[in-house]
């Protein structure tokens, strides 16, 4: 299981753990950070956007088909979904991600196609699809380690 240890730093900045990698997140200046890194949000799409490349890099590998190159490009916005129930009662909103997937290589249609297809199943993407549960719980008071 991977684990990330993210630690807040100087007003919003934070220094992220993963493995033996180090990067950093803040928000825009806008937004009352510094812009020493990128957003949550930012990160979030970096995640997807790799894991969709590699996906598709190794599909195609293993069919030994001649993709050389693959660019994905995406972008988050929110909606607010207007055909609910209860719309009325309390707003709904929706998160829209655009992934938008350039190939390069040789490649048919058939196996363009079929790249679109694979690039759904990409790891990343299935959890971001699929059913999320996020466990909380806090540890350690003022820097000791006891758990609540």
């Amino acid at each position: 299981m991977a684990e990330v240890i993210v630690r807040s730093l100087d007003n919003l900045r934070q220094q992220i753990a993963a493995g033996s990698h180090t990067l950093f997140a803040d928000e825009p200046a806008s937004a009352g950070g510094d812009g020493a890194g990128p957003d949550p949000y930012e990160l979030l799409l970096s995640a997807l956007g790799a894991c969709t490349s590699m996906t598709l890099l190794l599909y195609a590998r293993r069919k030994r088909w001649a993709l050389d190159d693959v660019e994905v490009r995406l972008s988050h916005r929110r909606e607010y979904a207007r055909d609910c129930e209860e719309c009325e009662e309390r707003p709904v909103q929706l998160d829209l991600i655009e992934r938008r997937i350039t190939l390069r290589g040789a490649l048919d249609d058939a196996q363009r196609a079929r790249l679109l297809e694979i690039a759904t199943r990409c790891p990343v993407h299935r959890t971001l699809t699929g059913t999320i549960r996020i466990n909380d719980r806090l540890e350690g008071r003022g820097g000791t380690n006891a758990e609540y």
